[in-house]
Parts: structure tokens; C-alpha cells; sequence
């Protein structure tokens, strides 16, 4: 008699203590990392249904706001995400991916509470990422260049090799027989987590291959030197860029260079305009929310005549732009005004200062591309694309007027 109780009780008394701890249970399976090409996040503590977590600054100096990463074993929970150095969320939260980052959407605003953030996981998704902005890693760039592999107008070559082995991708775009009378370079991902200007790249190639007058034209005349992912090593390790120790590749333009990047750039570069650049644009993006940084805009060195030339360049964008993020001359920033003074730079040089001192050139410039939000329009991939296409309709006009 005492035997048959005591086996229900045993079983009752088991199932009434799993049962009334399913945090317990939920947080076993929980997996919250950053173990992925471009990952980057520290797990302070999880707290049942919160989880704390920030940023990781590894090698930056100061503070700065890029994170990405990956949850898994969430289902049909509602998790809430307290960053704990800073808030590092922008005007419309976090991007989030359901497809293990093949495509992302903004979270908005109202999953927003200060420097927390809150997410409904669907109960079949056993895998969600989460970033401050759309990433774009070695994969997203491969991925789209197998799209033009057999287009005889583009080829993808090996600029150097970083410090830790990988390959840096050079393209050269247009017209390819050595006869091309202008030439332009373009440079991406100085700061590997400004990751928005990618899109806008990819936006730019397209057009440059397009079968429009516009692409005819510069296929016929320009030829492009084009180094989309400078820092590749902070790209796919996840690093911030911006403010890298002792300093970053956007400051590594004067002196012997300390980046390999950087070094074969200002190696090959003035070789292969050979007098015949006039057109580099360096591709960043700003502060990732407020303080004049949702927008779009050119920033100015100190040489007087070139800044006229981006002046120049900046009213064709604005009279022949189509795409759905705005560009206005007016957000320009001079030299000398806001952050961009010698202060910022110091004794360093930028790649857009180097560029405006090579023979020939006539604009040299840094295009910043909002994160999120420009002049109250959405950032997304496809938008920034469209600012791409633009400064290729604007491009081929500028360049014909010589």
C-alpha cells in the first residue's frame, strides 16, 4: 500500500517542480553569440525572460555603438535586451533577420524602450539575428559579384592580403583595355562597421553594368578602381573600425602605412590612374542616430578648388536623382565646421585628403550614408541602392562635361 503512494508521489513532485520552473528549463537552451563572420556582442547575465548584454569595444578607443548577433532556442518566447555600455540602438531599432542574416527588415521604434529593446519569437524560429543596421560581410559581396562573373566590363582581383591572411577584393569596372580617358576610384569600409554604404556600392556597380545610356556611356570612357571592403579583417571579425588603436584605416594615410590595405592602395592607386583620376569617393557612414547624422552628405577637405568641385558634383545629384532616399547639397559639411576640422584628423590623413593631392583629380570627397534614417526616409538595402543608381546618373553628367 505504501509502495503504490509513493510512486505517484515521487512523479507528482517531479513534474510540479519542472513544471513551475520553465525559465529554468527555456535558459538551458538559450544560446545567445556572436560566433559567425561579422559577430559581435558580450552576454553580461540572462534573467529569465532579460538578457543583458553590450557591445564589444575590443581594440577601440572610446566608445562606439556596432553589435550583431545571433538567438537561438527562443521559440515562442518574448525575450527583452538591456545593453548595458551606452545605448547603441538607432531611430528604428534593431534589424532583424528570420533567414540566418540572408535578408533584414528594421524592428521600428515602438520595440524600443532606451537603451532595451523587446522581441516576440515566432514559434518556429530557432534562429533570429539582431544588428544595429543591415551587415554586409564578405558572403553578401561575393554573392553579388557571382551575378556579373561573366560580364567582360568587370574584374575581381586581389588587392593585398590583410594580417590575418584573407584577400582583399580590387575590382576594376568599365572600360578595360587601358584606353579609358577618365578614371575613378571608389573605397569602401575604411571603419568595417559602416556597413549601409555597401548597399549603396552595390547600387553603384549595377548601374555602372546596366544596359542604360548612363552605363554605355561610362563602360565606354571611365574605368573604376574599386576596394569595397578595405578593413576586411574588422568586417569579418566584427570589429567596430572607427577608432581602431593606435588608429584606424581612414587615418593611416600619411607616413609608412601600419594596414596592408591602406599600404597597396597608396601603392597601386597612382600607378594605375597614371594621371587620368579625377573622380574618389571614399564611403562611410556617420554616427548611427541624431546630432545632424540622419542624413546624407559630402564632407569637405581643405583644398579649396576641389571643394567647388563637390559643389558642382552635389547639384547634378540633386537635379538628377530618382531613387527614394533624398540627397540635399545643404547637409554638406565644409572643412572647418561641425567634427570636421584638423583637430579630428591630428598629424593623420584621410584616404580622401590623399586622393585630392594625386595629378589630375578634380573631386575627392567622403560620402556619409545615414544608417537609418535620411532626412526622414528609411535606410534599407534596396533604398541605399537606389542612392548607388543616382550617383552614377550624376556621375556619367559630371564626368562628360570635360
Amino acid at each position: 500500500m505504501h509502495c503504490r503512494l509513493a510512486i505517484p508521489l515521487l512523479l507528482s513532485i517531479w513534474c510540479s517542480l519542472y513544471a513551475a520552473s520553465p525559465c529554468r528549463a527555456d535558459a538551458e537552451k538559450l544560446q545567445i553569440d556572436a560566433g559567425f563572420p561579422g559577430g559581435n556582442i558580450v552576454v553580461d547575465k540572462l534573467d529569465g525572460d532579460n538578457v543583458h548584454l553590450h557591445q564589444d569595444l575590443r581594440d577601440t578607443a572610446g566608445d562606439w555603438f556596432y553589435w550583431y548577433f545571433r538567438v537561438r532556442g527562443a521559440q515562442g518566447r518574448t525575450l527583452t535586451f538591456h545593453f548595458t555600455k551606452g545605448n547603441p540602438l538607432g531611430v528604428r531599432g534593431p534589424a532583424v533577420s528570420l533567414d540566418e542574416g540572408k535578408t533584414w527588415k528594421w524592428l521600428g521604434a515602438p520595440a524600443v524602450r532606451g537603451s532595451s529593446f523587446h522581441f516576440a519569437f515566432p514559434a518556429d524560429a530557432r534562429e533570429v539575428r539582431f544588428c544595429v543596421a543591415f551587415p554586409y560581410q564578405e558572403r553578401n559581396l561575393k554573392d553579388f559579384l557571382a551575378r556579373f562573373e561573366k560580364n567582360l566590363h568587370l574584374k575581381v582581383e586581389t588587392l593585398c592580403k590583410t594580417a590575418k591572411g584573407r584577400e582583399v577584393e580590387l575590382l576594376r569596372l568599365g572600360r578595360l583595355d587601358g584606353q579609358a580617358k577618365q578614371r575613378v576610384a571608389l573605397t569602401c569600409r575604411h571603419h568595417s562597421c559602416e556597413m549601409m554604404a555597401s548597399y549603396v556600392l552595390e547600387g553603384l556597380i549595377e548601374a555602372v553594368l546596366a544596359d542604360t545610356d548612363d552605363g554605355k556611356w561610362l563602360r565606354e570612357h571611365v574605368e573604376f578602381f574599386i576596394v569595397p571592403l578595405v578593413d576586411k579583417d574588422g568586417v569579418e571579425d566584427g570589429d567596430q573600425g572607427k577608432n581602431r588603436k593606435p588608429y584606424d584605416h581612414n587615418r593611416d594615410y600619411a607616413g609608412d602605412s601600419i594596414y596592408a590595405s591602406v599600404k597597396a592602395i597608396r601603392e597601386r592607386l597612382p600607378q594605375w590612374a597614371d594621371g587620368k583620376l579625377r573622380f574618389a569617393m571614399d564611403m562611410h557612414c556617420p554616427a548611427n542616430r541624431g546630432n545632424g547624422h540622419e542624413t546624407i552628405y559630402f564632407v569637405g577637405g581643405p583644398n579649396e578648388a576641389i571643394w567647388k568641385e563637390v559643389g558642382k558634383f552635389s547639384k547634378l545629384l540633386e537635379t538628377t536623382q530618382q531613387g527614394s532616399l533624398v540627397y540635399s547639397s545643404k547637409n554638406n559639411l565644409p572643412f572647418g565646421q561641425g567634427w570636421n576640422t584638423q583637430a579630428t584628423y591630428g598629424n593623420r590623413k584621410a584616404f580622401s585628403r590623399w586622393a585630392a593631392e594625386l595629378p589630375g583629380v578634380r573631386f575627392a570627397s567622403t560620402l556619409e550614408v545615414a544608417y537609418a534614417n535620411a532626412d526622414g526616409k528609411v535606410v534599407t538595402d534596396e533604398s541605399a541602392r537606389t542612392l548607388g543608381r543616382d550617383l552614377v546618373r550624376a556621375l556619367r553628367k559630371y564626368l562628360a562635361e570635360e
